[in-house]
């Protein structure tokens, strides 16, 4: 689990996803990024995010490796990449 490499926070397990917090913020993407079974943050754990986040670990799961070069296939907006729809745009703070 290469996030304790640079984790300064709390390290939990949450329903399977490894969730790493304080996280520089080089680390990560938007306010998490799921990497496999892995999620690095800095401080967005809530309920709604790891909920996100466990569906990106799903995703993971199904596509493997593939998983980076399908995400960029499906674009930077979140409210068009079928990867943030699937996980739920909401409980990803993408729609208030």
């Amino acid at each position: 689990m290469w996030g304790s490499v640079w984790s300064t926070g709390k390290i939990s397990r949450v329903d399977g996803l490894w969730v790493f917090t304080g996280m520089p913020r080089w680390t990560f993407g938007r306010g998490g990024s799921c990497v496999g079974a892995c999620y690095l943050t800095n401080t967005n754990v809530s309920a709604a995010v790891l909920r996100h986040e466990l569906v990106h670990r799903e995703q993971w799961r199904h596509y493997g490796l593939a998983v980076p070069v399908l995400y960029q296939l499906s674009g930077r907006n979140p409210l068009t990449n079928r990867f943030e729809i699937e996980a739920g745009l909401r409980d990803g703070g993408y729609l208030r």
